[in-house]
């Protein structure tokens, strides 16, 4: 990670400099704000108005209404605080348990390091989204549920990560100090090499993100996510495809908010790891 004021100033600067990790920024903030400004709307996004099924998108609702009268644009709203809320939690939840196991497999190394990255090998033989699939049949579908299962079967990346950056930090000289000073390895481990290996992780993470609320989407699509009446941009989807002949803008609205979401944390993602790049520094 960057501590040297200098190299945060010219992290800042190359960051400042990438037109696609500002604009996938700006995204990210947009999307903030709309799930924080979701309650100043005043409207109930599960509120039922027969009499005002299928408005198409006019001055009262930017976006129409759905088939049972809800405002599509408060729905969206409240649904980007749970593609939020899943995207953070899992991400969390997964870059904790990989950034533990790498570190353990990184530091240590021999036997640890064989038994951890096997098992890491092992997890990687599954289809993620197949597994997902198989955990979340036999669980209760909901929304913590959902970040638990991608939390628990996302993180084999991030420990791979982290172990390569602890096999080359472990023999830097501060690391040889501490050990001279007589620090235990707990200490070592996440006062010394943890803080300078977060750098590859900030990007995964930011990237880890997208990839969550996709999966989130893509089982609250197939019935086995996120359940109605809460809002999800998955579940919006697959109610707006039964009437998508007569009534576009109940799918194309919540897919575009997943498609501008998604591409705005990998713009974010792709401009940090240009800028935290050492082969780019002068």
């Amino acid at each position: 990670m960057i501590h040297n004021p200098s190299q945060r100033g010219e992290f800042m600067a190359r960051l400042g400099q990438n037109r696609l990790a500002l604009a996938g920024g700006a995204i990210v903030l947009l999307m903030f704000a709309l799930a924080l400004a979701a309650p100043l709307t005043g409207r109930d996004p599960g509120q039922i108005e027969i009499a005002l099924r299928l408005q198409p998108p006019n001055w009262q609702y930017p976006l129409g209404t759905d088939d049972l009268g809800r405002d599509v644009l408060a729905r969206i709203m409240y649904g980007a605080r749970i593609s939020l809320l899943v995207g953070f939690v899992a991400v969390g939840l997964a870059a904790a348990i990989g950034t533990l196991f790498g570190a353990l497999a990184g530091y240590y190394g021999g036997w640890v390091d064989a038994v951890v990255m096997r098992f890491v090998d092992i997890m990687l033989c599954f289809p993620t989204f197949f597994l997902i699939l198989a955990v979340v049949a036999f669980l209760e579908p909901s929304i913590w549920n959902i970040m638990i299962v991608i939390g628990l079967t996302g993180w084999m990346g991030v420990a791979r990560l982290v172990r390569a950056e602890f096999l080359s930090l472990r023999e830097r000289d501060f690391v040889q100090a501490a050990r001279a000073l007589g620090a235990r390895d707990r200490r070592i481990i996440f006062r010394h090499i943890l803080p300078n290996a977060l750098s590859p992780l900030l990007v995964s993470v930011t990237l880890g993100v997208a990839g969550a609320i996709l999966t989130e989407s893509a089982l609250s699509f197939l019935g086995i996510g996120v359940q109605p009446p809460t809002p999800s941009w998955g579940n919006m989807l697959i109610a707006g495809k039964q009437t998508l002949g007569s009534a576009w803008w109940l799918s194309v609205f919540p897919g575009l908010a997943i498609l501008v979401t998604v591409l705005g944390y990998n713009l974010l993602g792709e401009g940090l790891r240009d800028a935290l790049d050492p082969r780019l520094r002068q």
